[in-house]
């Protein structure tokens, strides 16, 4: 099948769309996905409206999306674990199979009573990740849900918080830069423990007189490009999409700027003694956010 290359090759987009259909996906969870883990801990109520993960000691639990996707824009509310969610992950990501699989992930990072969540970020293209960017939030997760998008479309990856950008990932396959554009993925969301490495790297433990913990979702929607294995001839056409050709104008990048500047906490681009060799290419490459917002 045809790939995205570069820049200029667009007219490549529309081939590698064939056998897939525009899909716009309501919230609805009996729909839309499919409970795989956990049993009873992984709730659908409210008519299939709200959905509710479970971790206690004996475990976790997750669903995925009943489809698979080829671009799109995923977005879903989520109110994460209150109180005291040491040790707990909730993630949230996209994901095909297979031991060269792509993966594009948000994951929360449970934290001590008081102490923020950490918001971890990472793509990985063929099985290789390594591209983590980390930030505080401006708000509390908890009180109340928020709305988490991933915008993927040939050309970029987008991290949306309520609307406000937080990190783009762009296609630099033309330099070399492994980029996910040809496997399709799942949407998938667990809750889960790991008090080995989560919180402090590890050193702050699961208090499991707290359990069970709990994070609510609703409102997932996928405006995507989905996989449609009774056709042979049906595409999606960026002509009807406005999600496949987005990108962020001059305020969207101020936005993101913003959250760069004052929550970010680990970025990988700046981690000169994780890669003592030299810093991978996109990060060496891509223009910083400031530059892009010079004159």
């Amino acid at each position: 099948m045809a790939a995205f290359r570069s820049p200029s090759s667009g007219g490549l987009v529309l081939l590698l769309l064939i056998s897939f259909s525009v899909a716009a996906l309501g919230g609805n969870f009996y729909q839309n996905c499919d409970t795989i883990w956990g049993k009873d801990r992984a709730h659908i109520y409210d008519n299939g409206n709200q959905l509710t993960l479970t971790l206690d000691k004996a475990s976790g639990s997750g669903f995925q999306s009943k489809d698979e996707y080829l671009f799109g824009k995923i977005e879903m509310q989520l109110k994460l674990v209150p109180g005291n969610s040491a040790g707990t992950v909730t993630a949230y990501y996209l994901s095909s199979k297979g031991e060269t699989w792509d993966e594009i992930d948000f994951e929360f990072l449970g934290n001590v009573s008081g102490q923020p969540y950490v918001l971890h970020t990472n793509v990985f293209c063929q099985g290789k990740g390594n591209r983590e960017q980390q930030f505080y939030l401006w708000f509390d997760p908890t009180a109340d849900f928020h709305t988490y998008t991933i915008l993927w479309t040939p050309q970029r990856i987008v991290f949306y918080v309520d609307d406000i950008p937080i990190r783009e990932f762009k296609n630099l396959e033309y330099l070399g830069v492994p980029f996910p554009n040809k496997q399709k993925m799942r949407l998938y969301s667990t809750l889960w423990c790991a008090d080995d490495w989560a919180t402090r790297g590890g050193l702050v433990k699961t208090d499991w007189t707290q359990a069970p913990f709990k994070a609510s979702y609703r409102n997932f929607n996928a405006d995507a490009c989905v996989s449609s294995y009774g056709s042979s001839s049906t595409y999606c056409s960026p002509n009807k999409n406005a999600w496949f050709w987005e990108e962020l104008d001059l305020a969207k990048k101020g936005q993101m700027k913003w959250v760069q500047d004052n929550y970010m906490v680990y970025n990988y681009c700046t981690d000169t003694k994780r890669f003592p060799q030299g810093l991978p290419t996109e990060c060496r490459l891509v223009p910083n956010i400031l530059e892009s917002l010079s004159p």
